[in-house]
């Protein structure tokens, strides 16, 4: 918590802008946009201190949900951002290529990441400075006392000759507490509440190797779980819900015939840190209805199972 204290979220804003104004002067700041909500107040709190200076750099790397980039990226414009989007689906593809190893592949993840963002971040004339969303959770789970617990590419994995100094107004904050100064930037409600999503994407909630067509069966299924979460006026009391595409492959019966395909696994936890999460009792009818949809709806399911393990002993994201 900041500071060790309860946070003032108005007082945060205010000394935030004044030491973001000091520490950069004049220079020009990029920053990595991701759609999630860190990096959206880090970009607001920069922009109120800063104004044009700031310039987003919004990376579609592939693992985006279902037009989620073209959301979010309109969604920017409306705010007023400076934002520049990149596609760039085709080079983390080819960089995770045969790596199934989780950790091997945030790591692949978020090196092609610093790299296209570096790539992009070059060309804004006069940039010194690189703007993050780093919050607490991601260092914790980064340099734990226990060892690395997963690696996160926005802790410690920039690369020395990138040239920029980092700002990084939220890195003592939880979750819940960036989302208090969210509210009180006025962010819209709808965004606000997103629920969180990793940097890696559905990198790490595609278990095995990463292909276009793996991750395309994930976004289908994902839109189905969230579109159904909406639908029935659940998404709001659930802090994080999603759709895990496994590696195994499952007997089932399609259209009277045998099928042999894909089971995907359905998580929803609420959580007030991310240091600890519990499982959210969805109805049982709920879930065999969404079972049924997706099925039905996309091409190369026949199984759904709900992960019922709390963290810990799990982690939030399977991967």
């Amino acid at each position: 918590m900041y500071n060790g204290e309860k946070l003032n979220p108005k007082q945060f804003i205010e000394e935030s802008i004044a030491q973001i104004k000091e520490q950069v002067g004049g220079d020009t700041v990029v920053l990595g946009l991701s759609g999630g909500v860190d990096s959206t107040v880090t970009a607001l709190l920069v922009d109120k201190a800063i104004g044009h200076k700031l310039v987003c750099i919004f990376v579609d790397h592939g693992l985006l949900r279902k037009n989620e980039f073209e959301e979010v990226l309109a969604h920017y414009e409306g705010m007023g951002l400076n934002v520049i989007g990149v596609r760039a689906a085709d080079r983390f593809f080819a960089a995770c290529k045969g790596i199934t190893d989780p950790e091997l592949k945030r790591k692949a993840i978020g090196k092609t990441f610093i790299d296209v963002f570096a790539d992009e971040a070059r060309k804004v004339k006069d940039a010194k400075w690189l703007a993050q969303g780093t919050i607490w959770p991601d260092i914790a789970e980064s340099f734990s006392d226990k060892g690395t617990i997963k690696s996160h590419h926005n802790v410690g994995g920039l690369p020395e000759d990138l040239g920029f100094e980092l700002v990084e107004p939220l890195k003592y904050l939880y979750k819940f507490e960036v989302r208090e100064v969210g509210a009180a930037l006025g962010l819209n409600a709808h965004f606000l509440g997103r629920h969180p999503f990793p940097g890696p994407g559905l990198g790490v909630r595609c278990l095995g190797e990463l292909t276009p067509e793996r991750i395309h069966i994930l976004q289908e299924a994902d839109a189905v779980f969230i579109d159904a979460l909406r639908r029935e006026g659940l998404y709001d009391k659930i802090w994080q819900a999603a759709v895990v595409l496994l590696p195994v492959r499952s007997t089932g019966i399609k259209d009277g015939r045998r099928s042999f395909d894909n089971v995907v696994a359905l998580r929803a936890v609420n959580s007030v840190d991310a240091v600890t999460a519990e499982v959210v009792t969805l109805p049982v009818e709920f879930l065999i209805k969404v079972a049924q949809e997706i099925v039905a709806q996309v091409d190369g399911v026949n199984r759904v199972v709900y992960d019922v393990t709390p963290k810990p002993p799990a982690t939030i994201e399977w991967e």
